[in-house]
Protein backbone atom coordinates (compact mmCIF):
# COMPACT_ATOMS: atom_id res chain seq x y z
CA UNK A 1 0.00 0.00 0.00
CA UNK A 2 1.22 3.59 -0.71
CA UNK A 3 2.01 4.91 2.65
CA UNK A 4 0.24 8.55 2.81
CA UNK A 5 2.30 11.12 3.45
CA UNK A 6 2.05 13.31 6.72
CA UNK A 7 0.16 16.95 6.06
CA UNK A 8 2.18 20.02 6.05
CA UNK A 9 2.62 21.44 9.24
CA UNK A 10 1.29 25.42 9.62
CA UNK A 11 4.35 26.68 8.68
CA UNK A 12 5.18 24.77 5.89
CA UNK A 13 1.65 26.21 4.28
CA UNK A 14 2.27 29.53 5.31
CA UNK A 15 5.73 29.58 3.59
CA UNK A 16 3.98 27.71 0.39
CA UNK A 17 1.14 30.85 0.64
CA UNK A 18 4.07 33.15 0.70
CA UNK A 19 5.82 32.18 -2.15
CA UNK A 20 2.79 31.99 -4.07
CA UNK A 21 2.37 35.83 -3.04
CA UNK A 22 6.10 36.70 -4.17
CA UNK A 23 5.53 34.90 -7.58
CA UNK A 24 2.31 36.84 -8.43
CA UNK A 25 3.04 39.89 -7.51
CA UNK A 26 6.64 39.58 -9.52
CA UNK A 27 4.64 38.18 -12.32
CA UNK A 28 2.49 41.65 -12.05
CA UNK A 29 5.09 43.38 -11.51
CA UNK A 30 7.34 42.54 -14.88
CA UNK A 31 3.42 42.97 -16.72
CA UNK A 32 3.39 46.61 -15.56
CA UNK A 33 6.81 47.64 -16.05
CA UNK A 34 6.80 46.23 -20.05
CA UNK A 35 3.46 47.95 -20.35
CA UNK A 36 5.33 51.39 -18.94
CA UNK A 37 7.83 50.99 -21.45
CA UNK A 38 5.58 50.19 -24.36
CA UNK A 39 3.91 53.74 -23.56
CA UNK A 40 6.64 55.33 -22.67
CA UNK A 41 8.33 54.10 -26.32
CA UNK A 42 5.06 55.12 -28.06
CA UNK A 43 5.55 58.55 -26.11
CA UNK A 44 9.33 59.47 -27.53
CA UNK A 45 9.68 58.38 -31.09
CA UNK A 46 7.19 60.91 -32.38
CA UNK A 47 9.04 63.27 -30.08
CA UNK A 48 12.91 62.33 -31.26
CA UNK A 49 11.43 61.73 -34.63
CA UNK A 50 10.63 65.87 -34.48
CA UNK A 51 13.87 66.86 -32.94
CA UNK A 52 15.61 65.02 -34.79
CA UNK A 53 14.29 65.23 -38.03
CA UNK A 54 15.31 68.45 -39.21
CA UNK A 55 19.22 67.63 -38.64
CA UNK A 56 18.70 64.07 -40.36
CA UNK A 57 17.02 65.66 -43.26
CA UNK A 58 18.91 68.61 -43.16
CA UNK A 59 19.90 67.94 -47.04
CA UNK A 60 16.43 68.39 -48.29
CA UNK A 61 16.37 71.62 -47.68
CA UNK A 62 18.57 72.59 -50.33
CA UNK A 63 17.09 69.83 -52.77
CA UNK A 64 17.09 70.81 -56.67
CA UNK A 65 14.23 69.47 -58.07
CA UNK A 66 13.96 69.63 -62.16
CA UNK A 67 10.73 71.83 -63.80
CA UNK A 68 11.93 70.72 -67.30
CA UNK A 69 13.42 71.41 -70.28
CA UNK A 70 14.33 75.32 -70.19
CA UNK A 71 13.19 75.34 -73.84
CA UNK A 72 9.72 73.77 -73.16
CA UNK A 73 8.66 77.27 -71.63
CA UNK A 74 8.05 79.86 -74.71
CA UNK A 75 8.85 83.18 -74.14
CA UNK A 76 5.96 85.67 -72.97
CA UNK A 77 4.17 82.84 -71.68
CA UNK A 78 3.22 81.60 -68.22
CA UNK A 79 2.75 77.56 -67.41
CA UNK A 80 1.77 75.52 -64.59
CA UNK A 81 3.83 73.79 -63.79
CA UNK A 82 4.46 70.39 -60.78
CA UNK A 83 6.76 69.06 -59.29
CA UNK A 84 7.23 66.56 -56.12
CA UNK A 85 7.97 67.84 -52.31
CA UNK A 86 11.51 66.73 -51.18
CA UNK A 87 9.80 65.44 -48.37
CA UNK A 88 7.63 63.60 -49.08
CA UNK A 89 7.57 59.54 -48.73
CA UNK A 90 6.63 57.35 -51.12
CA UNK A 91 2.80 56.27 -50.26
CA UNK A 92 2.25 60.46 -49.65
CA UNK A 93 0.74 59.83 -53.58
CA UNK A 94 -0.61 62.89 -55.12
CA UNK A 95 -0.57 65.46 -51.84
CA UNK A 96 3.15 65.32 -52.78
CA UNK A 97 2.63 66.74 -55.86
CA UNK A 98 3.24 70.67 -55.01
CA UNK A 99 2.36 73.53 -58.05
CA UNK A 100 3.75 76.50 -59.01
CA UNK A 101 3.53 78.95 -62.20
CA UNK A 102 7.00 79.50 -64.71
CA UNK A 103 7.18 82.87 -66.03
CA UNK A 104 9.27 83.28 -69.15
CA UNK A 105 9.81 86.46 -69.91
CA UNK A 106 12.50 86.25 -72.63
CA UNK A 107 14.77 83.13 -73.97
CA UNK A 108 16.88 81.90 -70.60
CA UNK A 109 14.83 85.07 -68.31
CA UNK A 110 12.68 82.89 -65.99
CA UNK A 111 10.78 83.45 -62.75
CA UNK A 112 9.07 80.59 -60.78
CA UNK A 113 6.20 81.78 -58.62
CA UNK A 114 4.85 79.83 -55.76
CA UNK A 115 1.07 79.17 -55.99
CA UNK A 116 0.06 80.71 -52.83
CA UNK A 117 -1.18 84.13 -52.24
CA UNK A 118 0.80 86.69 -50.54
CA UNK A 119 -1.92 87.63 -48.40
CA UNK A 120 -2.86 84.33 -46.93
CA UNK A 121 -1.65 81.33 -48.82
CA UNK A 122 -5.06 80.29 -51.07
CA UNK A 123 -3.51 79.23 -54.72
CA UNK A 124 -4.19 81.72 -57.32
CA UNK A 125 -5.18 81.01 -60.72
CA UNK A 126 -3.21 82.90 -63.58
CA UNK A 127 -5.48 84.05 -66.60
CA UNK A 128 -3.79 84.45 -69.85
CA UNK A 129 -6.33 87.09 -71.49
CA UNK A 130 -5.75 89.15 -68.96
CA UNK A 131 -2.35 88.65 -68.14
CA UNK A 132 -3.37 88.74 -64.34
CA UNK A 133 -2.70 86.33 -61.09
CA UNK A 134 -6.15 86.16 -59.27
CA UNK A 135 -6.81 84.79 -55.78
CA UNK A 136 -10.71 83.46 -55.38
CA UNK A 137 -10.04 84.00 -51.43
CA UNK A 138 -10.11 87.94 -50.90
CA UNK A 139 -9.82 89.05 -54.40
CA UNK A 140 -5.79 89.95 -54.57
CA UNK A 141 -4.76 90.53 -58.10
CA UNK A 142 -0.71 90.44 -59.20
CA UNK A 143 0.51 91.47 -62.79
CA UNK A 144 2.27 89.19 -64.96
CA UNK A 145 5.15 89.86 -63.24
CA UNK A 146 4.30 88.35 -59.89
CA UNK A 147 4.13 92.19 -58.35
CA UNK A 148 0.83 93.19 -56.92
CA UNK A 149 -1.70 95.09 -58.59
CA UNK A 150 -4.76 95.26 -55.95
CA UNK A 151 -6.26 93.83 -52.96
CA UNK A 152 -4.90 92.65 -49.68
CA UNK A 153 -1.28 90.98 -50.14
CA UNK A 154 1.16 93.46 -49.14
CA UNK A 155 3.43 92.55 -51.62
CA UNK A 156 4.17 90.58 -55.05
CA UNK A 157 3.95 86.54 -55.10
CA UNK A 158 6.60 84.68 -53.52
CA UNK A 159 9.39 83.15 -55.98
CA UNK A 160 11.29 80.28 -56.42
CA UNK A 161 15.56 80.19 -56.42
CA UNK A 162 15.88 78.43 -59.58
CA UNK A 163 18.68 77.98 -61.84
CA UNK A 164 19.69 76.60 -65.32
CA UNK A 165 21.55 72.82 -65.47
CA UNK A 166 22.14 70.97 -68.00
CA UNK A 167 19.33 72.72 -70.08
CA UNK A 168 16.95 71.78 -67.13
CA UNK A 169 15.18 74.32 -65.34
CA UNK A 170 16.00 73.59 -61.70
CA UNK A 171 14.31 75.38 -58.75
CA UNK A 172 15.25 75.21 -55.22
CA UNK A 173 12.39 73.26 -53.58
CA UNK A 174 13.04 72.38 -50.17
CA UNK A 175 12.07 75.37 -49.08
CA UNK A 176 8.48 77.10 -49.98
CA UNK A 177 8.94 80.73 -50.74
CA UNK A 178 8.42 82.95 -47.26
CA UNK A 179 9.56 85.87 -45.74
CA UNK A 180 11.01 83.84 -43.26
CA UNK A 181 13.39 81.64 -45.18
CA UNK A 182 15.56 82.40 -48.15
CA UNK A 183 13.84 81.51 -50.80
CA UNK A 184 11.43 84.80 -49.94
CA UNK A 185 14.45 86.78 -49.08
CA UNK A 186 14.64 88.45 -52.36
CA UNK A 187 12.64 91.80 -53.52
CA UNK A 188 8.79 91.73 -54.35
CA UNK A 189 8.60 90.88 -57.94
CA UNK A 190 8.29 94.35 -59.84
CA UNK A 191 9.56 96.47 -56.61
CA UNK A 192 11.18 99.52 -57.86
CA UNK A 193 12.93 101.38 -56.09
CA UNK A 194 11.82 103.80 -52.90
CA UNK A 195 9.65 106.67 -54.08
CA UNK A 196 11.20 110.13 -53.94
CA UNK A 197 9.89 112.75 -52.15
CA UNK A 198 7.42 115.41 -53.80
CA UNK A 199 9.71 118.09 -55.04
CA UNK A 200 9.35 121.58 -53.39
CA UNK A 201 7.29 124.31 -54.89
CA UNK A 202 9.79 126.17 -56.84
CA UNK A 203 7.58 129.46 -57.70
CA UNK A 204 4.18 130.49 -57.78
CA UNK A 205 2.62 133.19 -60.37
CA UNK A 206 0.36 135.33 -59.22
CA UNK A 207 -3.20 134.81 -61.50
CA UNK A 208 -3.66 138.44 -63.69
CA UNK A 209 -6.93 137.67 -65.61
CA UNK A 210 -10.03 137.51 -63.54
CA UNK A 211 -11.05 134.85 -65.90
CA UNK A 212 -8.23 132.45 -65.08
CA UNK A 213 -8.34 131.88 -62.37
CA UNK A 214 -5.15 129.10 -62.31
CA UNK A 215 -1.49 129.59 -63.77
CA UNK A 216 0.13 128.58 -66.57
CA UNK A 217 3.60 128.41 -64.66
CA UNK A 218 4.48 124.98 -63.15
CA UNK A 219 4.26 125.06 -59.79
CA UNK A 220 6.22 121.56 -58.78
CA UNK A 221 9.57 120.56 -60.08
Amino acid sequence: MDEKLPPPSPEEQEQRLEEERVTRRTFLMGVGIALNALVTLALAVPVVAFVVGPVSRRREYRSWVALGDASDFKPGETTLVTFRNPFSDPWDGDTASVPAYVRCADPGNFTVFAINCAHLGCPVRWFAESQLFMCPCHGGVYYADGSRASGPPERGLFTYESKIENGKLMINAGQLPTLRNRAGAGPCPGASAAPKPPALVTRIETCTSTEDRGTSASTIG
